[in-house]
This record gives structure tokens, C-alpha cells and sequence, in this order.
């Protein structure tokens, strides 16, 4: 006979058990990108009162050094700084404050560098400043004390830009991300890659925030041995909502959901018109991506599309977006990631949507059926004017896939046209393979057409775009007649001669 169930656990006392060393590593596991830990950070600006924000890459001629990330916010003054930099230090947030966790600065940092260095100063207090070493930290969780004249130094270098009175300076090193022992070239690449990135990634999420007029984000690199300043640029608000007429005249439309233990929840149903091209619009993945819930909470977005398994993601959908504001207290019905990448929803929400109506008794799913069917007549306009085309497949990026697909009509029945690296003969640059509805490109180029960069299946999209265009009407064509035969010559010689400059270049 089993004992009568205990619904309290009984318990003897308590004992202190402090993390192990290694929960440092394990903290700054939380899976990270460059531009989300960028983002981490600029939000403690924002929730210091900041008004001008100013990420700053410095380089040591073709070298990458350090990132700093320098806000005009209250600053901290000593004791504020030890809490700020304890692994699990929580301060008194704010009702509209964007921290949650206590380990966003920590954790973002030490996923992206060797080092976090803070140093801070208040109106009513000098600059101080603590560091946080990887390696000290794996040992016992010692934080390094900055040399005051050092914190002095390094405040006084953003004087008046963008720190007054008041401000504070994050300082990365070690970078993991960053190139070692490559040339100016590809240095040069890479920050242009990452600026690109981290400007769309900071623009969408922070979008509300940048369109007050009393807010800026501020990109620039510089050198650190001339002084020389490569680019200096403010990041520009991409509202996902943004576009300049909607999509049909009876949208957006306002859904109110009935949230148990909330009450009434908004819903904010938008469809985008077709066919645009606005980076507002594109910012945001792929076309199956990009579609679904926009969760904001505070004003910053925390997930930027996705349906949360209400539904799967589909091409007839990439119309719709969502637009969700989170309650201030919402208990266990969303969770958020440390990163503030995504949302989490509980079975509650998702019966509470299917079940919202707008003011005319419309439901959610109607906003669904809309969104599909403005979105095939749009397709069927664009097929009376633009001829079908056998589809991209295997080697091409998906967001060129969904694109071809989403602007073009295809032939039906037709199996679609991939593209690969082979070992071809050097006096070519490309072959066609008809029995396997292939286009072979010569390896021997490979590395020079990538410049440096890492290859994949799916490498060189912009490259492989270009040749899908130039040849996929060979593919639908059972003999090349001799214009056909006369354009592949002439191809093949003008893009071989400019592979060979390709492969001298970087040779040279």
C-alpha cells in the first residue's frame, strides 16, 4: 500500500550552495549573434535615459582591436557598477525598463569577447570603472578594478561625443568574431558585412525608440594609429509596419483577444501590399520568416515574425504581420529568451487568438483567408505579364529560391534547376548539365569569386543569381538553336576572362 500523497515537499533546513566557476561559461552559452549582444547592450543605454548611443569599431591598420558601445545615460557611480557587473546583480528596474534578467551585459559580452570592461560616471561621482576576463572568471569570479586614471582617460575620449556630464563606456576585447592576420581588403569586407547587419538588426528592433527625435544610434570606425575616421553613420528606424499604403483598404484591422488573467489583448492585423520592395519589408529573413506575430514589449521588438504554432509559416502568407504589445506583467503566458529574440506562448494565447474578433465581428482566421487571397491575385496579375520559368533549387540561397517563387510564375512539372561547384577544365568558367538540370561552375575560382569567405551549398547568392537568369531558358529548350549556341560561347569567354581577373586580383 503506497504512502498518502504530500502536495508540499517537506524539507529540514536550508544550505548555501554557490555556483561553480564554470557557470561563467555556461552563462555566456546563451547562444548569442554579434548583433543581438550589440543590441543587449543599447538597451541599458536606453533604459540609462540615453539619448545619443555610438558604437565604435577600432582598428589598428588591417586590424580589428576592440568595439566600444558609449551612451550619454545617467552612468553608474561605484556601487551601482559591482551590481551591474555581478553574475545575477539585479537592480530596481524600472516599470518601462527593457533589462529583465540581471545577466544581459555579462552574458552578451563574454558570448562575443575575451574581456568586458565598464567604466561609468554620474554627475555626482568620478569615473570608475570594472573588467570582467574570461579567464579570471573561469577561476572564482574575480572582476578586475580599473585604474581610475585609466577610467578618467577613456571617458575623456568620448567627451562631447557622446558623453557631457554623464555617460558610459563598454569596452570589448578579443573580439571572437573578428578577422586575424587577414589583409585591409578583407577587413574591409567584413566591417561592411557587419555594419550592414548590425545597422537592419538595430533598426528594426529599436525602431520605436529611433523615431523619436531625441534618440540616435551612431556606427563608426576608426583608426586608432592616424586617427582617421572609415565611417560615421546614424542607423535609421525600418518600422515593420512601415509601408506607404496598405495592402487592401480594409486593413489594418484591430483583433481583440479574451486573455485568461489578462483581460483584453490587441491584436493589430496588417497586410503589406504586394510586390514590395521596401527594406522595411525585406529586413526581416526570408518571405516565411518574415510573416506572423511582431511581439514588442516596452517598445522594443523581442520576436520579429513567426507564427508561435498557431500555424505553420506558408508563400500565401507573406503578406501578414501581427502587431502584439506584451503586458507589462505577463506571468507564465509569454516567456522570453535572455537574448530577446523570440517569445514563447502558452496554449492560452494561441485558443485566445483563434477565438478574437474585430469590432465588426470578424475573426482572425478572416484576416488569414485575406491575407492568402490578396495574395494569389497579386500572383495571378503578375503571371499575365511575366513568362514562367523552370525554378532555382539545390545551391541557391533560400531567400533567392522564395523570391524567384514569390515574383515569377513557374512551369508546372518541371523539375527545378541546381547549381554546384565542379572541377571543370580552366579555359571555362561554367557547363550546363542537362541530364541532371545542373549548372557547374569551375571550383578553380571559388576562392577568389568568395573573397575570403567561408563556402557552403548555397555560396556566392548574388553570383549564382546572375548566372540563373543568364542560362535557365537553356533548360527549357530541348536543342540550343544556333543563336542559343552562339550566346553560351560568348558567355563562356567573357566569364571566363573575368574569373582569371578575379583569381589575379587576389593573387596580386
Amino acid at each position: 500500500m503506497t504512502a498518502e500523497w504530500q502536495f508540499d515537499v517537506p524539507t529540514s533546513g536550508s544550505k548555501y550552495l554557490p555556483p561553480d566557476a564554470r557557470y561563467m561559461e555556461a552563462l555566456t552559452s546563451q547562444g548569442y549573434g554579434f548583433e543581438a549582444a550589440v543590441a543587449d547592450l543599447v538597451d541599458n543605454s536606453l533604459d540609462a535615459g540615453a539619448k545619443d548611443v555610438v558604437v565604435h569599431f577600432l582598428r589598428d591598420g588591417d586590424d580589428l582591436v576592440s568595439l566600444l558601445i558609449i551612451d550619454d545615460g545617467r552612468g553608474m557611480a561605484e556601487d551601482e557598477l559591482d551590481v551591474a557587473m555581478t553574475v545575477g546583480g539585479r537592480r530596481d528596474y524600472a516599470p518601462d525598463s527593457l533589462g529583465m534578467f540581471g545577466t544581459g551585459l555579462k552574458s552578451a559580452s563574454l558570448s562575443q569577447a575575451s574581456s568586458v570592461t565598464v567604466v561609468s560616471r554620474t554627475r555626482k561621482s568620478r569615473p570608475s570603472g570594472r573588467r570582467w576576463a574570461m579567464e579570471k572568471a573561469r577561476t572564482g569570479f574575480q572582476c578586475d578594478i580599473v585604474e581610475p586614471r585609466y577610467a578618467q582617460s577613456l571617458i575623456d575620449r568620448y567627451q562631447d561625443c557622446p558623453i557631457t556630464w554623464q555617460g558610459t563606456v563598454i569596452r570589448w576585447d578579443g573580439v571572437k568574431d573578428f578577422p586575424q592576420n587577414v589583409g585591409v581588403g578583407q577587413t574591409g569586407r567584413y566591417l561592411d558585412r557587419t555594419i550592414a547587419r548590425l545597422g537592419l538588426h538595430l533598426g528594426l528592433q529599436l525602431h520605436r525608440f529611433l523615431e523619436r527625435p531625441d534618440f540616435n544610434i551612431t556606427i563608426a570606425v576608426e583608426d586608432i594609429r592616424t586617427g582617421d575616421v572609415f565611417a560615421n553613420f546614424g542607423v535609421v528606424a525600418l518600422n515593420p509596419f512601415g509601408y506607404p499604403v496598405s495592402g487592401h483598404r480594409d486593413y489594418p484591422r484591430t483583433f481583440t483577444a479574451d486573455l485568461a488573467g489578462f483581460g483584453r489583448m490587441d491584436l493589430t492585423a496588417h497586410l503589406w501590399p504586394p510586390k514590395s520592395s521596401l527594406s522595411e519589408y525585406k529586413a526581416v529573413g526570408s518571405v516565411l520568416e518574415r510573416q506572423g506575430f511582431y511581439f514588442y514589449r516596452h517598445g522594443r521588438i523581442v520576436q520579429a515574425g513567426g507564427w508561435n504554432n498557431l500555424r505553420q509559416p506558408e508563400q500565401h502568407l507573406s503578406l501578414a504581420r501581427v502587431d502584439v504589445d506584451l503586458p507589462a506583467d505577463f506571468g507564465d503566458t509569454f516567456r522570453l529568451t535572455v537574448k530577446k529574440e523570440g517569445v514563447q506562448v502558452s496554449p492560452d494565447f494561441l485558443d485566445a487568438v483563434e477565438k478574437a474578433v474585430d469590432d465588426q465581428g470578424r475573426t482572425f482566421a478572416d484576416y488569414l483567408a485575406d491575407a492568402q487571397r490578396i495574395y494569389r491575385e497579386a500572383r495571378q496579375r503578375a503571371g499575365a505579364v511575366r513568362k514562367p520559368v523552370i525554378p532555382p533549387g539545390r545551391g541557391f540561397a533560400a531567400t533567392v529560391r522564395e523570391t524567384v517563387d514569390e515574383e515569377l510564375p513557374s512551369v508546372p512539372g518541371e523539375e527545378p534547376i541546381n547549381i554546384e561547384w565542379r572541377k571543370l577544365s580552366d579555359e571555362v568558367f561554367f557547363d550546363i548539365d542537362r541530364d541532371t538540370r545542373t549548372i557547374a561552375l569551375n571550383r578553380r575560382y571559388r576562392s577568389a569569386i568568395l573573397g575570403g569567405r567561408r563556402g557552403s551549398l548555397d555560396d556566392a547568392p548574388m553570383m549564382k543569381a546572375l548566372m540563373y537568369f543568364l542560362l535557365h531558358e537553356v533548360f527549357g529548350k530541348e536543342y540550343s538553336g544556333p543563336r542559343t549556341k552562339d550566346n553560351l560561347v560568348l558567355w563562356q569567354s567573357v566569364l571566363s576572362a573575368a574569373a582569371r581577373a578575379e583569381f589575379d586580383q587576389v593573387d596580386a
